[in-house]
């Protein structure tokens, strides 16, 4: 009787934000169903909670989490995790989105054009989820790569990606002669953390040239800033004689960057070619497959196969996982639509070690299983999408999945 006690509690604060709380009457976690290197765990710890996307983890174990969209619940969830189970405990917000941060005391998060922030107190909960402050407003709002990702740095300064309403600025450079839009989009644009009502003339053009950034981090080791970023489409579909189909299956690759301020990673004049290791000129710039791009533009630390869709970045500075872990990067990749002829790929989270702060090594899939089973993976029909990375307070790691809405925790035991 007590456990049908306790789901008769929580079922109606759940069904507020339209959420299903996992396992709150059997009062027992749920194995992932991920496959992973030997000693580690996957628990779902939340289901159904809809297009959850990045998220924050306290260090009293409440879990917020951002909404791509308010049609399920409120922009922002916050849930309380106990005993490998995470139970609603509010939500707040009436605009969906991606970024999200917790910082000096203050939750930062993004609309489609504004980043707001929220005063915590001394538990990090929300003190007045009403009246969010308005840091940064005016962005550009668009439907197509929409997500303003974000992070902090330790010196007071708010860094969010606002990507680009295009494939290769197709619309916006029809006589491939330059591309207007890179005043306003394809970037990183640094603000003030603290400073209210910001816009671009009070910005940074910290980082140009990227098409859409969503894996952002601010790596405390290195004092700098990480993104991943998705590459163009249609090499093939634009210019069969140039690149079989096949080929633009691959390419270009999803790229990690580490950036500087002033860095031009080249869109939409180039690409990175991961099987070549080079910067190649595009072909609406001149380029024939082969011609590489101007040195100007600075390469990624890391290159993957194309159209994985990397949306979540995490540099683990934990002592839980072994050793091998300390200071690598976790990149968590969407998973692909347009890899035809070739099977669709992705949908898992890979490990990229770091060592004296580079890549060491070749990376390798951390965490498999996602899609669900083989044939769903290669057709596109995922069952569940890993979106955000977030590292708790013991050490573990925690995933959502923007598809089903189901939050994992990825621990380690000797």
């Amino acid at each position: 009787m007590k456990n049908k006690r306790l789901f008769s509690i929580l079922l109606p604060v759940a069904a507020v934000v339209g959420i299903v709380v996992l396992n709150s009457a059997k009062n027992k976690p749920a194995d992932g169903g991920l496959t992973l290197p030997v000693g580690f765990t996957a628990t779902i710890i939340a289901d159904n909670l809809g297009s959850a996307r990045h998220l924050v983890v306290t260090p009293q174990h409440d879990i917020f989490i951002h909404m791509a969209s308010t049609r399920k619940s409120r922009g922002i969830i916050v849930l309380h995790e106990e005993n490998d189970q995470a139970t609603v405990k509010t939500s707040f917000g009436d605009y969906g989105g991606t970024g999200i941060a917790v910082k000096d005391g203050y939750l930062y998060a993004s609309s489609k054009n504004s980043v707001f922030r929220y005063k915590l107190n001394a538990q990090n909960e929300v003190i007045d989820p009403d009246k969010p402050e308005t840091i940064v407003r005016g962005l550009v709002e668009i439907d197509h790569h929409q997500p303003k990702a974000l992070t902090l740095d330790n010196d007071g300064n708010l860094y969010v990606n606002i990507g680009a309403p295009s494939n290769i600025c197709e619309e916006y450079d029809k006589k491939h002669t330059g591309c207007p839009i890179l005043d306003s989009t394809a970037g990183i644009w640094q603000f003030k953390a603290n400073k209210l009502n910001q816009s671009y003339p009070e910005s940074v053009h910290y980082a140009s040239g990227l098409r859409n950034v969503v894996g952002i981090f601010w790596n405390q080791q290195l004092n700098q800033l990480f993104v991943t970023q998705h590459g163009r489409d249609a090499l093939h579909d634009l210019y069969p004689k140039l690149y079989t189909a096949q080929q633009s299956a691959e390419l270009p690759s999803e790229c990690l960057f580490a950036l500087k301020k002033g860095d031009n990673a080249g869109w939409p004049y180039m690409y990175y070619d991961w099987q070549k290791q080079k910067n190649i000129l595009g072909p609406e710039y001149g380029g024939d497959s082969e011609k590489e791009a101007d040195p100007k533009y600075i390469k990624p630390v890391v290159g993957f196969p194309g159209h994985w869709a990397p949306d979540g970045l995490l540099f683990y500075t934990g002592d839980q996982f072994p050793a091998r872990y300390k200071n690598g990067a976790f990149l968590a990749f969407h998973g692909s639509w347009n890899r035809a002829p070739l099977p669709q790929a992705g949908y898992f989270v890979v490990f990229q070690p770091f060592k004296n702060g580079k890549p060491d090594g070749k990376w390798e899939v951390f965490a498999d299983g996602f899609a669900g089973t083989a044939e769903q993976k290669a057709s596109g029909r995922a069952v569940h999408r890993p979106c955000g990375l977030a590292q708790g307070p013991d050490g573990s790691i925690y995933v959502t999945d923007d598809n089903k809405g189901t939050l994992y925790k990825i621990s380690y035991k000797k």
